[in-house]
């Protein structure tokens, strides 16, 4: 029996590993180790490993290493915490393998921390282009501690196999989120609105998280400025907020959405963490999706419903015709949000194709789990032409 252990280190990655937690959980051949840290430990973000507990998961091990900073040394003083608390977690745990997926700096450490006890890393959603976060650069960094790699489409697969990972060990599953698309029971809007309490009945509604941008010159608040600006010019329109991510400059933006939404108590609603379920279901019937989330554009075109992807953070992913990117300017942000309602209300994004997958990723990333041999000795996989 292999002891798969999974990193989760905020809500948004948990929510996508939902369902291989649940199968690896249910294997007769594994032994599923949850190790929980980051976000999830925080309240100020919403406490959110209570949900992964009433979801039914038993927590392996928790690192709380999330300084109450907002500045770019408390965020490197928390990944040192990290690595200290993720090395004692691990030599617990004694896994044959760790999941990780994606490219936070809490992934970052947990990923320090394997490689140099030579535990094997599985890596999920490796050789995508994010050139506004230094995030870019960490999920190159933790593709090269990996042994093995499930990529989100063909082309971040080639990416991946072009830093060096041997082509059979990199596999293209595509996007695990879209697995609930699948498998997932959705909320109505009505039972959304009593969830929330708050009327999305015979509203139209956005959807909205924006997160820090950390590389590219793009500050949080007169930002977050311009975005109320462009929400302020369709007053017709709901918008359900939630808060941003742990990054640098996070916390800042936490109490100027609290305050825009203190003025609109009828129109905004401010929720710290959505869960998947309420998530995912309040995409399924928004009118528009807005901010610069991956789920924007991950995961939202599979709904047919439009998404205003917002300046630089996810500049270079591979992105679905529904999705509207602009400016993080107020004019360029208003202008985007009425072609989006545009392209809803006329049904034109109906057939739209998700080049992120259907969602079956899960299976895939099971059978290498299960047929794999675990090693952390690779030899560099040098691209055809190239030293010979």
């Amino acid at each position: 029996m292999r002891k798969i252990a999974v990193f989760t280190g905020t809500r948004a990655e948990y929510g996508l590993l939902y369902w291989l937690l649940k199968d690896i959980e249910a294997a007769a051949d594994m032994q599923l180790q949850l190790l929980v840290s980051g976000a999830h430990l925080a309240p100020e973000f919403g406490l959110t490993v209570e949900q992964i507990k009433r979801d039914g998961f038993t927590v392996t091990e928790q690192v709380d290493m999330l300084l109450a900073s907002d500045s770019a040394v408390g965020t490197v003083k928390s990944l040192g915490l990290g690595v200290m608390g993720y090395g004692e977690a691990l030599a617990r745990m004694q896994p044959d393998v760790l999941v990780i997926l994606g490219d936070r700096y809490e992934a970052l450490g947990a990923a320090q921390a394997a490689l140099l006890m030579r535990i094997p890393i599985l890596h999920i959603h490796g050789g995508e282009i994010t050139e506004g976060a230094y995030d870019d650069a960490i999920r190159h960094a933790i593709s090269k501690m990996s042994l093995l790699h499930a990529t989100a489409t063909e082309s971040y697969r080639q990416r991946v196999i072009q830093l060096g990972e041997q082509p059979e060990r990199v596999v293209n599953v595509g996007a695990i989120g879209l697995d609930h698309l699948q498998r997932s029971p959705f909320m109505s809007v009505a039972q959304l609105s009593q969830s929330l309490e708050f009327d999305l009945t015979n509203s139209d509604y956005a959807v909205f998280t924006y997160h820090p941008v950390t590389l590219a010159d793009e500050p949080g608040e007169p930002t977050f400025a311009a975005i109320t600006q462009a929400l302020n010019a369709y007053p017709e329109l709901k918008v359900i907020m939630t808060y941003p991510n742990a990054d640098e400059g996070g916390r800042k933006l936490i109490p100027l959405i609290e305050q825009y939404a203190s003025k609109y108590p009828e129109r905004i609603k401010v929720v710290p963490s959505l869960g998947q379920q309420r998530y995912l279901s309040a995409v399924k019937h928004a009118a528009v999706v807005i901010g610069n989330s991956s789920s924007g554009i991950i995961e939202v075109p599979s709904f047919a419903v439009p998404t205003v992807n917002i300046g630089a953070r996810q500049q270079g992913r591979i992105a679905a015709s529904s999705v509207l990117h602009c400016a993080a300017t107020g004019d360029a942000i208003t202008a985007a949000i009425s072609r989006a309602l545009e392209l809803k209300q006329s049904g034109q994004l109906t057939g739209v194709t998700n080049p992120y997958g259907q969602g079956n990723a899960v299976e895939k990333i099971m059978a290498l789990l299960r047929t794999e041999q675990l090693s952390t000795v690779k030899t560099f996989y040098d691209l055809p032409g190239v030293n010979s």
